[in-house]
């Protein structure tokens, strides 16, 4: 029934290659991080523009653009823009060549597939029925990019309907350019950050008993949190309390005045959430009561558990397999993991769905996963993607003509 368009997409995913495979080098040859992403802005901004594209500044650092036409539904299609701070030891003959700095998560693959799928959805706009917001986010790594862009509007004017996002995945024995699809519901763990700040009074390292010690509060602190017990509510699965790094001192001799360390928890549910974070308070408080100290615990970064709507996931799944054939889709037992992903601030708010695309088969030498200074990412992969967000969108918005 959609073989014309199936083909059409799949032809003009695969003559774009070489496009793709400009754009993604030269973003992974120039990596940015967090939210200080001009270069980055400015090239896919360059590039909408030879299309055809106004794109407009959304939040602090992120960019939009819109194609179809008006009095339909809205698509939104979403990829990430931000690096890692990492030195990058890959081997690739367009490593990174700003230092401190990699595409080691795939970021600059999302952003080159969605702009491959913004120029063939711009060549063929005569068939988008009702409109495809793109939305390019800076900061997913460490900025909750996509609540700053949600917070500059990237949601309205137009109102989006359903929501997409691809994020592919390296160092797995499975072939390149294969689709996982994810369950229906929670697919990933909600993120909290915690910070603990410790002060107290210090001094001479031979006189303890005339200083109250903040890393012995930091300490007992540390081992206090294997006790909170965040079982009961998500059945254990999942849930996370962890700390990532303790810091105090100067030297062996004397005692600080403060100390600190900073961790995360990782949940599947709000309340499990609460749970862990009402137990660190408890911890903190009674171990500074104990060493005489002050302890304040903040929490300054949240993300929520990300959401796949199960009405959208049955008719992508039904795209994909239009698109791809059974044979290149994959339905693993399930996706949930301790990772998290700030898309889940857009699926709380609009159906939406988020498919991992394979790109980095373990047994074709892509060895290293994502977050690796030796991380690699089989280009042969982005047609796929690219092909993947232009057939969802057209064929939604035709099923959900007004």
């Amino acid at each position: 029934m959609h073989k014309e368009l199936v083909s059409m997409v799949r032809s003009a995913a695969d003559r774009l290659k070489p496009q793709l495979l400009t754009w993604r080098r030269h973003l992974h040859r120039f990596p940015e991080t967090g939210m200080e992403t001009e270069e980055t802005q400015r090239y896919v901004r360059e590039e909408l523009k030879k299309m055809g594209y106004v794109p407009r500044k959304c939040g602090r650092a992120g960019l939009t653009a819109l194609a179809g036409k008006g009095g339909g539904k809205v698509y939104l299609l979403r990829a990430d823009m931000d690096a890692l701070p990492l030195t990058e030891v890959s081997g690739e003959e367009f490593s990174s060549e700003n230092p401190g700095k990699m595409h080691a998560c795939g970021h600059d693959m999302h952003t080159a597939m969605l702009l491959g799928a913004a120029k063939i959805l711009k060549e063929h706009e005569d068939l988008i029925e009702g409109q495809v917001k793109f939305m390019f986010e800076s900061g997913e790594e460490s900025d909750n990019g996509a609540e700053d862009m949600i917070v500059g509007g990237v949601l309205e004017n137009p109102a989006v309907d359903a929501a997409q996002m691809i994020h592919v995945v390296t160092g797995i024995p499975v072939p390149a350019g294969r689709i996982l699809i994810p369950p229906k519901g929670t697919v990933t763990t909600g993120s909290c950050t915690f910070r603990v700040t410790v002060t107290g009074k210090g001094g001479h390292a031979s006189m303890p008993e005339r200083c109250n010690d903040p890393l012995a509060t930091v300490c007992r602190i540390r081992c206090g949190l294997e006790e909170i017990d965040i079982s009961d509510a998500d059945d254990g699965e999942g849930s996370v309390i962890a700390v990532g790094q303790i810091h105090g001192g100067k030297t062996h001799n004397i005692i600080p005045d403060a100390a600190m360390m900073e961790g995360t928890i990782r949940t599947k549910t709000t309340e499990t959430m609460d749970l862990a974070m009402e137990g660190i308070c408890r911890v903190a408080e009674t171990a500074a009561e104990v060493y005489r100290t002050q302890a304040r615990v903040e929490f300054p970064k949240f993300i929520p558990a990300m959401v796949v709507d199960g009405t959208i996931l049955d008719s992508t799944e039904g795209y994909l397999r239009e698109l791809l054939g059974e044979d290149a889709v994959r339905i693993p037992a399930g996706m949930q993991g301790g990772g998290s992903e700030d898309f889940a601030f857009v699926s709380v708010r609009v159906p939406s769905v988020t498919f991992i695309l394979t790109s980095g088969n373990s047994e074709d030498g892509f060895d290293h996963p994502a977050h690796s200074p030796k991380a690699r990412f089989d280009e042969s992969s982005l047609p796929v993607g690219t092909a993947v967000h232009v057939y969802n969108a057209i064929r939604w918005l035709q099923d959900h003509r007004p």
